[in-house]
């Protein structure tokens, strides 16, 4: 069973059909009691870094999820804001992440820009890892994802980062750390790729 943490994300309602349809039980907690049983968790997120933090402090559940994940050592994957709000704090804002990889989002610097990229990174793009994880077994593996980000994840420990995207410069694409993992990108509209992530985080033993 997989929770998914709602807390006002856009993005709910697709993950929740991406993994019905590969036959993985799922729920989305709308209450802080709801994460105390919880297995493996979601934490979706799209907009801005302190609209986030707010949410989850307003609704109880940065306390809950820090015992779930601190304290229970229950996997928990944040995908693109989500990702962020692992983080200790974002450029974006001034609220503190829930710090449980250490770094911090800045914007996507794009000055020395020679090749007349935007940003946002938008669209699919490959990501290179630089190492293998356990969402990612196989450095063979030439994955392919949907990105819409502004700001990136830049890790203090580099032994965190599982894989990258080149967007005028190398971004954060996934990190990993013991039971804490994050993906920038959006598996719920990668398809295949998406799919596979998905079915190895369902997977994964406490």
């Amino acid at each position: 069973m997989i929770t998914i943490v709602n807390w006002g994300a856009g993005n709910i309602g697709s993950i929740t059909n991406m993994l019905n349809y590969l036959g993985i039980e799922a729920k989305v907690a709308v209450d802080r009691t709801e994460i105390a049983s919880a297995q493996k968790i979601i934490l979706p997120g799209v907009g801005a870094f302190d609209h986030g933090m707010r949410s989850l402090n307003s609704l109880g559940f940065t306390e809950a999820l820090h015992e779930a994940a601190i304290e229970r050592k229950v996997p928990v994957l944040g995908i693109c804001l989500g990702m962020q709000l692992l983080c200790n704090g974002s450029d974006e804002g001034d609220l503190p992440g829930l710090g449980w990889i250490e770094g911090r989002a800045a914007r996507i610097d794009l000055r020395d820009n020679s090749h007349k990229l935007r940003v946002p990174h938008m669209g699919w793009s490959e990501m290179k890892l630089a190492r293998t994880g356990r969402l990612f077994p196989s450095t063979g593996d030439q994955d392919r994802f949907y990105f819409v980000h502004s700001y990136h994840v830049i890790c203090k420990n580099s032994e965190d980062v599982v894989g990258t995207v080149w967007h005028g410069t190398d971004l954060t694409a996934v990190v990993e750390r013991g039971n804490i993992f994050g993906a920038q990108f959006h598996p719920e509209k990668s398809h295949r790729f998406g799919m596979k992530l998905f079915e190895r985080f369902s997977g994964l033993e406490l």
